[in-house]
């Protein structure tokens, strides 16, 4: 392919693109296929000479759609959103076209400095205090990671090697080894699974808190753990609190629990995946007291601030725990300006990700994007009054963001076989969580293009598959 030929088949994306995406709501939200369906489609090894790019695109629609979960559709409710914005794919293809790997600043100085200026750019949005801003006399800064997962286990490490090296420092007679088999960490038993993995990946005891009758870790509780592990040898030396858990985006007291981590010389890491994007807007800012008395913070803006995946944001308050945890200079990697964005993460090699960044918020401004966070928490609380309306049904947490969690009235059985007929219907999709032993549908609200009358269209679907479910004979 050519320069003119690249002009022309481009231009064909961006249209195939666009239709797919506003044509999106025509298609079944979810696929029919079984495991393994794809094979038999397609050839047992790649071509020996050139296809035809005409095929290529015709197998797109006959081998890729019939498989595809339509993430971007309206009638997409499960998860939550992954963000999508026409802006940010545009600037998605000039990363790619540049296709810089920016492993440090000499490798390609913009993009190192960009996303440097972009996390101070989300930073102050969110209103994090100066110390997590890299353009400040502080000692924090951003890095863009690849999801939170990446960023919880980047903290977790960071965590271990500078409660190793703080032990050390006053018992100089205990090994590293030894240590490393008393240190303890902790996070909610609402938290991500990611969490617990990172854990098994750094080698140390984790503990899950149980939650108050909100799924919120408190004091309290997290204090009497504490004290009992110190009491038994172990070491405390790291607590990841969320705001937004997965299963009902609740929120943990960082308020009550930091000074707390402070105090005991932990490290307190912020999770807050989904919910951070509604930081931006000054009614939510409250959710994030707090982090004042975090170690590191991260939330991903490829969530629900229109930057398509992947692009997760975090903060440090002291960058030399990050840097002093990985630091590796073999001679070819080594240069003038060695702090400015080495050994941040996991990969070496990064893409030129702060661009979705630049290009969204320069197209949206602070205000679109503050809109755009409102609508879908005003369409979850619409949501939430129609479930609150219908006596068969219970809201099951707190409403606080873009997530209603709720059930029928009855058995887990029950709850089980609405959502498997939701799912075989294959016109919106949900998934489920558990919260204190029961069944729960979960109804996030999720595509950039929604609107209330798919909420209502939803909420129609549901309560005729609930007829007809209650109407069979063991109901």
């Amino acid at each position: 392919m050519d320069a003119e030929e690249f002009r022309r088949r481009g231009k064909e994306m961006v249209d195939l693109v666009a239709d797919y995406l506003e044509n999106i709501e025509d298609r079944p939200v979810y696929p029919d296929v079984e495991p393994g369906y794809l094979r038999s489609l397609i050839p047992t090894e790649a071509p020996q000479d050139p296809e035809n790019y005409e095929d290529i695109i015709k197998d797109v629609e006959r081998v890729i759609m019939p498989g595809i979960t339509h993430w971007h559709s309206p009638n997409f409710f499960a998860y939550f959103p992954t963000a999508s914005s026409y802006p940010a794919m545009l600037a998605d293809m000039l990363c790619g076209a540049i296709g810089c790997i920016g492993f440090s600043w000499a490798a390609s100085p913009a993009c190192t400095e960009l996303e440097t200026v972009m996390l101070d750019w989300l930073g102050k949005m969110l209103q994090l205090p100066e110390c997590f801003l890299a353009g400040t006399h502080g000692q924090g800064g951003g890095v863009i990671q690849g999801t939170a997962s990446e960023a919880t286990l980047m903290s977790l490490l960071a965590a271990r090697c500078k409660a190793v090296r703080r032990i050390q420092a006053t018992n100089s007679d205990m090994s590293e080894m030894e240590i490393l088999s008393k240190l303890v960490a902790y996070t909610s038993d609402q938290a991500h699974s990611s969490v617990e993995r990172a854990a098994l990946i750094g080698g140390v005891k984790m503990k899950k808190v149980p939650t108050d009758e909100h799924y919120a870790v408190r004091k309290d509780m997290f204090m009497k753990m504490v004290e009992e592990d110190k009491a038994d040898g172990l070491l405390p030396f790291y607590f990841c609190a969320t705001l937004g858990t997965t299963p009902s985006c609740a929120f943990d007291k960082t308020e009550e629990l930091g000074p707390l981590c402070n105090e005991e010389n932990m490290w307190m890491h912020i999770d807050a995946a989904y919910a951070g994007s509604a930081f931006i807007c000054p009614e939510f800012r409250p959710l994030l007291n707090g982090v004042e008395f975090a170690d590191s913070f991260n939330f991903n803006p490829h969530k629900w601030l229109l930057i398509n995946f992947d692009c997760s944001a975090m903060w440090v308050k002291k960058r030399a725990d990050l840097i002093g945890a990985f630091k590796m200079d073999p001679l070819y990697l080594k240069h003038e300006n060695q702090e400015s964005g080495d050994h941040w993460q996991i990969p070496l090699g990064r893409r030129f990700r702060s661009l979705k960044m630049w290009f969204v918020f320069r197209m949206y401004g602070l205000n679109g994007l503050q809109a755009y966070i409102r609508k879908h928490v005003v369409l979850a609380k619409e949501f939430e009054s129609l479930v609150r309306a219908d006596k068969r049904f219970e809201i099951c947490a707190d409403v606080v963001l873009g997530l209603v969690c709720f059930r029928l009235k009855g058995s887990n059985e029950l709850n089980q076989n609405l959502l498997k007929r939701i799912t075989q219907c294959r016109e919106i999709h949900l998934v489920p969580c558990q919260l204190s032993g029961r069944f729960v549908l979960r109804f996030a609200i999720c595509a950039r293009k929604i609107e209330s009358h798919h909420v209502q269209k939803a909420w129609q679907h549901i309560t005729q598959l609930t007829f007809e479910l209650l109407q069979e004979p063991e109901h």
